[in-house]
């Protein structure tokens, strides 16, 4: 069994860029990158776009749905590296995973909210100006979870990869049953 990697913070600060080359680095003989915003894509009617409040349920079920998903990943023998905006109202089934002795790490990447709008500006997919400033709040006052979180304005992916990598080796950002702390 290995470990999960979660790469989470407000869309546009990089976390899909890092996950991807987090997995191709991989210490272990296999390893995934699951972007959990594909998951959102195969929904073909009822789809609410997830940062609205009415998006609650649809979530909740695609979390719940893809933690599944990635467990027997790990089970498997997959360091699963899993990219998305998963923040601390989403951690429940993902200490759940705690339960079945599976190696669950939280990392919040975090740069200041000038550089996560022009990292958004450079991306394929933009999203909106006011979602981005909306959900980079969110990731702000983050209580016993600032410990998860990294500033990586003044990073490259390299940099920031290099440095989580380094972390995580050293036994950083482990989630434990209680949260809110890392080893």
């Amino acid at each position: 069994m290995k470990r999960i990697v979660i790469i989470s913070g407000s869309p546009g600060v990089g976390k899909s860029t890092i996950a991807k080359l987090l997995a191709e680095n991989s210490p272990y003989e296999r390893a995934m990158h699951f972007h959990t915003d594909d998951h959102y894509g195969y929904i073909l009617k009822g789809y609410i776009e997830p940062w609205l409040p009415e998006a609650s349920k649809q979530n909740t079920t695609i979390i719940e749905a893809f933690v599944a998903s990635i467990k027997e990943l790990a089970i498997g023998g997959y360091e699963v590296i899993v990219d998305g905006v998963i923040g601390p109202w989403f951690l429940e089934p993902w200490l759940e995973l705690l339960h079945d002795d599976i190696d669950v790490r939280y990392v919040i990447l975090r740069p200041e909210l000038e550089m996560t709008i022009f990292r958004n500006a450079n991306r394929e997919k933009q999203i909106m100006h006011d979602a981005i400033v909306g959900m980079w709040k969110e990731f702000v006052d983050l209580d016993e979870y600032e410990s998860y979180a990294l500033d990586t304005t003044s990073q490259s992916p390299e940099e920031t990869a290099t440095l989580i990598r380094r972390m995580l080796e050293e036994g950083h950002f482990r989630m434990k049953p209680s949260a809110g702390q890392y080893e």
